[in-house]
């Protein structure tokens, strides 16, 4: 376990998945990260990588040969090097092996690199690729924050604020992927109330998101925090059934649809990387 601090935040991150397991804040004394609860889900804030949710049959083709991924791909399921560069940041990294190459053929650096700086904590991954063909990958965080998070609030007391949306239209799931079906919310001043009932059918997937920060709040005080993310084209919000916790998802990659014909390279959302470049994005949470 690394662990990260300042004057104003704790992380604990494991090197088993580079997974933020523990964010708490010395000012308001409260622990933000869902405490992995087995009963409903043992993860905190898996990376998904280098699929993100399902892939039709698990499968996949490329250069018309046939190979298996679980949801969310494998590397979750690693443990990672790490490297402590400071008190506040480290670096976490995944490179392919012979393992992985089996049912993903291709040669991968992935690097998560997290920080916190003031009341913030900042998530950056990279991936670089170190084959000599190009590479195709999805990636995505599944942080889940706990829900309540503090003894006066019960979960119906929280909402998520959206700062551009003011609907919300979603993919309806069906077995794991994308269906051809779709649902709008419409909003209340920017507000998704949370309700458990919201995810019993899995999660909400949006393709069309306007916003780029999402807050979590609650209507009995004022602590909570603010989801910042850009240049993810889709989002999916997620609890476990009946569970205290609510995940904020974003991706750069999604789920196959329901009519795919599951040719790698012609994936939703694939991204395509040229041999030695590298590719980043990042998310960061403040807490208050």
């Amino acid at each position: 376990m690394i662990t990260l601090e300042n004057d104003f935040l704790k992380a604990n991150i494991a090197v088993e998945g580079a997974e933020l397991q523990s964010l708490y804040s010395k000012e308001t004394n409260i622990e933000y990260m869902w405490n992995g609860d087995a009963n409903y889900w043992a993860k905190h804030s898996p990376v998904l990588f280098p699929i993100v949710g399902s892939l039709k049959n698990n499968s996949y083709s490329f250069k018309d040969k046939e190979y298996e991924l679980p949801r969310h791909g494998f590397a979750r399921d690693y443990t990672f090097k790490a490297e402590k560069l400071s008190n506040t940041e480290a670096v976490f990294t995944l490179s392919y092996n012979e393992e992985t190459l089996k049912n993903y053929p291709f040669k991968f650096e992935l690097k998560l690199t997290y920080q916190i700086i003031e009341r913030k904590l900042v998530l950056n991954y990279t991936v670089k690729n170190t084959d000599t063909k190009k590479i195709y990958f999805s990636i995505g965080a599944h942080p889940a924050f706990a829900v309540p998070n503090t003894p006066d609030t019960n979960y119906e007391d929280y909402y998520l604020a959206f700062n551009e949306d003011e609907k919300l239209t979603y993919w309806k799931l069906k077995d794991g992927l994308v269906s051809n079906e779709t649902e709008t919310i419409e909003l209340s001043r920017h507000r998704l109330n949370l309700r458990h009932d919201l995810f019993y059918n899995d999660a909400l997937v949006f393709k069309s998101l306007q916003s780029n920060c999402i807050s979590l709040l609650n209507n009995k005080n004022d602590y909570g925090l603010h989801f910042h993310f850009d240049d993810f084209p889709y989002f999916g919000i997620w609890a476990a059934k009946d569970a205290s916790f609510i995940c904020l998802e974003p991706w750069c990659g999604v789920a196959d649809s329901v009519n795919h014909n599951q040719k790698l390279t012609q994936k939703e959302g694939i991204i395509k990387l040229e041999t030695g470049k590298n590719w980043s994005r990042f998310w960061e949470v403040e807490c208050f």
